[in-house]
């Protein structure tokens, strides 16, 4: 069983409930089984690993400095920018080279505070870097910086493909970086089937530009090894639409000029490519909420802004035609302070804040940045990934151990181990409070083809697995309780119809999963009006 201590660390109750069987098994398999068993354990009661995936120069260290809101991870290219570097939460803020061979080696952080783009080390024999920050945001989230898909050596692809969150054995809180499975426990138990059974990100943010190639569907559903023995799907990934402010308002049909409708509908496009790999797909303009977030903006570019703000019409028009002409026309505004505006807020960032000055003169250098942030669309990002991944972190993590501990009891060998494990399992996921786990087996298994359904089944099934709010759930946000409530009911009754007589067995599967989460909502709405 869990101790209580352990209990405090674990995201929920479903996680606590897979913790516990892991306790409860390790004594009948394996000492090699065993030891994976608790690496799942480390698995469950550390932070969620979130992972930024996607093609080269499509922003994602970028992205990773607005989300910690720090400018830490290094966006010019270099060695580290060829690693996969994981930032999590630790007591002192420090960096580790950790070589193919578990050796370790302190790296100090650069005098402007980022991790060194280049090592003084042999590069082709280092495994991956750990960043560890005094950061509130990596308490409940530890951020894993990719190298970029589609256009990288060979060495980084691997190292991509086979350390994402396979850093050996961390102590969740940031501690020492001595082995989670401690000595006695022999690290070594883990052979490299069981111990890739047991890596990988749980979650996936992947990012996209605007020219968002068709083979994008196929990139992200190679990026499994990011998501622990699951392949990314609705319930865990996210794909990021980022250079929004790059977007041709008039390429756009319908955006009406306007830069942010252009990219919203070009959000909704790349999501239906996407579909069913993301959520959602959320624009954003990366440098932008960098330069905000991350503490870039300073007061002395505020002053800089507010110079630009008094220049006649004629004169910023003509400025604002490109950025070359901006940093280099004539004006009071020095030509190397507005080269570095431009490396901070590009030309959307910056006639955005001359807009905003020209319509209040007084505003601080503070609510300057408030309007900047604002205008980067990081809230959309952050709201969503509060939706999707920290709100559902415990049905996350359980279904992410799970899939370990399948892969764990198959990679043994062991018939009676296999059959003890898969009955554990199917003991765990009959009781009512484990059915979410089994909504996400059923959204996992439709959405990866593992089981075909007619598309509007397909697209219902996807509805009800993947979101927490149940008017989303039936389709019928903002409709009155009884409503919901009476179509929960017959839904509900339809799919165990399908069940029973129009479906293959694999489809029965996951009708009667589907039968039963309708019938719990419908439970759920009468004990509310109750």
């Amino acid at each position: 069983m869990t101790t209580a201590t352990e209990q405090q660390h674990l995201a929920g109750p479903l996680s606590a409930a897979v913790a516990n069987l892991c306790s409860r098994l390790q004594p009948q398999v394996s000492a090699r089984t065993a030891a994976g068993f608790r690496e799942v354990l480390r698995r469950l009661s550390a932070p969620l690993q979130v992972a930024v995936a996607g093609r080269i120069k499509s922003g994602k260290s970028t992205l990773v400095n607005a989300l910690i809101g720090r400018r830490v991870a290094p966006t010019d290219v270099g060695e580290c920018t060829r690693l996969v570097t994981r930032f999590q939460y630790g007591t002192v803020d420090r960096v580790e080279i950790v070589f193919d061979d578990g050796r370790k080696q302190v790296l100090p952080f650069s005098a402007d505070g980022m991790i060194p783009n280049d090592l003084e080390v042999d590069f082709d024999k280092v495994s991956h870097l750990e960043a560890y920050l005094t950061n509130a945001v990596l308490r409940d989230l530890t951020v894993i910086d990719t190298p970029g898909l589609g256009s990288l050596d060979a060495a980084s692809v691997r190292r991509t493909e086979q350390l994402l969150g396979a850093a050996k054995h961390r102590k969740p809180d940031g501690g020492d970086g001595a082995d989670a499975l401690g000595e006695e426990e022999g690290s070594d138990d883990l052979d490299d089937t069981s111990r890739n059974a047991v890596a990988g990100a749980e979650a996936v943010l992947y990012v996209v530009t605007q020219g968002v190639r068709a083979d994008d569907q196929q990139a992200l559903a190679a990026f499994t090894a990011a998501t622990a023995s699951r392949e990314a799907g609705p319930v865990n990934a996210i794909a990021i639409l980022n250079k929004a402010d790059t977007i041709a308002p008039e390429s756009v049909a319908g955006s009406g000029g306007d830069v942010w409708k252009a990219a919203a509908l070009l959000a909704e496009k790349q999501a239906a490519t996407l579909k069913p790999r993301v959520a959602d797909v959320i624009p954003v303009i990366g440098l932008l909420a960098e330069s905000a977030e991350s503490g870039g903006f300073t007061s002395a570019d505020a002053d800089a802004l507010r110079a630009l703000a008094k220049l006649d019409d004629a004169t910023w028009d003509t400025m604002l035609m490109s950025a070359d002409i901006f940093a280099t026309w004539d004006c009071e505004v020095p030509e190397g302070t507005r080269t570095l505006l431009l490396e901070k807020l590009d030309l959307y960032g910056v006639r955005t804040a001359v807009d905003a000055l020209r319509r209040d003169p007084e505003m601080t250098a503070g609510a300057l940045r408030r309007v900047l942030l604002n205008a980067s669309g990081l809230s959309g990002v952050r709201g969503k990934l509060d939706a999707v991944f920290r709100a559902r972190a415990d049905g996350i993590k359980a279904a992410a151990a799970l899939a370990s501990v399948t892969a764990l009891a198959h990679a043994s060998g062991d018939p009676g181990e296999r059959q003890r494990v898969h009955d554990a399992i199917e003991v765990l996921l009959a009781k009512p409070e484990a059915h979410q786990l089994r909504l996400l087996e059923a959204l996992t298994l439709v959405t990866s083809g593992a089981v075909a359904m007619p598309e509007d089944l397909a697209e219902e099934v996807l509805r009800v697995g993947s979101s927490a709010d149940i008017g989303e759930q039936l389709g019928m946000k903002n409709r009155p309780a009884k409503e919901l409530s009476a179509y929960a009911l017959e839904r509900a009754g339809w799919w165990r119809s399908f069940a029973s007589f129009g479906a293959t067995p694999a489809q029965s599967r996951v009708a009667h999963v589907v039968h039963r989460a309708y019938f719990l909502i419908w439970q759920q709405l009468r004990e509310q009006a109750g």
